[in-house]
């Protein structure tokens, strides 16, 4: 499929989400058996938190997500937790992120989220947020399962992460 050909379904589902519902009960589920859960327990005030999104969210110097695969992209780029939102882009052509081009915290709520740590609700803003792209399909599925996912967890975890806030695209 052409990229103008996804941009324009982005934009005709965007227009008429119906139909975005109808061509999304074509696409099977992924089912993930023994999905890890671990109840949060650990007041907001003293946990660093950070952004992960599948919005196709990266700096504008980082390389963008490959749209013309049409089984997706599975890698991730890294953002600094102190990147200015100014210096972030969206390489996505699955959904129409127009609005987001003009605010990017409307995917990727990094200024509310240095708000939320600025008025002490949160301890702290990650050392690293996570951008994926969305719509990943095929053998890239099961690299974003088996790899890229839990390279992603790894690294929070050892970037002393409490909490993390999903974000779609």
């Amino acid at each position: 499929m052409s990229r103008l050909k996804k941009r324009i379904l982005a934009r005709v589902f965007t227009r008429y989400p119906s139909l975005a519902e109808w061509a999304s009960r074509k696409v099977a589920p992924l089912n993930i058996k023994d999905t890890p859960w671990t109840p949060f327990i650990r007041p907001l005030d003293s946990s660093t938190i950070a952004l992960v999104t599948t919005a196709g969210v990266h700096m504008k110097g980082q390389r963008g997500f490959d749209m013309e695969d049409h089984d997706g992209d599975p890698t991730l780029r890294i953002i600094p937790g102190n990147a200015p939102s100014s210096e972030l882009t969206i390489t996505h052509d699955y959904y129409d992120h127009s609005d987001a081009d003009r605010d990017i915290n409307i995917v990727f709520p990094i200024d509310r989220l240095r708000e939320l740590e600025a008025e002490g609700f949160i301890g702290g803003v990650a050392e690293n947020h996570y951008g994926f792209m969305g719509h990943i399909e095929g053998a890239h599925l099961e690299t974003l399962v088996n790899e890229t996912a839990p390279q992603v967890a790894e690294m929070l975890k050892k970037e002393g992460v409490h909490a993390v806030v999903l974000t779609p695209g």
